[in-house]
């Protein structure tokens, strides 16, 4: 199902390109992907746009603050993923509303394991559905970039 988000993302909602789910569907199906890949990848990003409407202000966490993982997380979530979710909350690319939405977002892959890369582009898309241009360019480097942020 991830190849389909990317693809999808890439090929349509990057470039705000929304042709009707029959039309995309049947494209998608003579792309080569199957079925309940499409369907899952529909409605992930369905349930990424719902909770985006529903999402407060995104506010930083006050300082000092901690946020634990639970083992669901930590055993799904490659370690350098969460990593890269710390870097960002704490370079003030999102916020706590933000990290749980991306989160929420990983935990919901079929996949047993989300990647770094993986969760790179959960983080593209997730910036990207809430009008985010200047973080998503920040995430996009990342992402496409050969080299790592430098982290301090």
């Amino acid at each position: 199902m991830f190849e389909v988000l990317v693809y999808l993302f890439e090929n349509y909602f990057e470039a705000d390109v929304r042709p009707d789910p029959v039309t995309l569907a049947e494209e998608l199906s003579a792309a080569g992907f199957e079925e309940d890949d499409i369907s899952g990848a529909f409605d992930w990003f369905r349930t990424l746009e719902e909770m985006t409407e529903r999402m407060p202000d995104a506010t930083p966490p006050g300082a000092g603050s901690v946020r634990l993982h639970a083992e669901e997380e930590t055993g799904k979530i490659h370690p350098e993923g969460l990593s890269f979710l710390m870097f960002l909350e704490q370079a003030g690319v999102i916020g706590a509303a933000q990290r749980e939405l991306a989160l929420d977002r990983a935990m919901a892959l079929p996949e047993s394991e989300v990647t770094l890369e993986q969760f790179k582009w959960i983080m593209l898309m997730t910036l990207w559905n809430q009008d985010k241009a200047g973080d998503y360019l920040f995430v996009e480097d990342a992402v496409f970039s050969d080299s790592r942020p430098t982290l301090h």
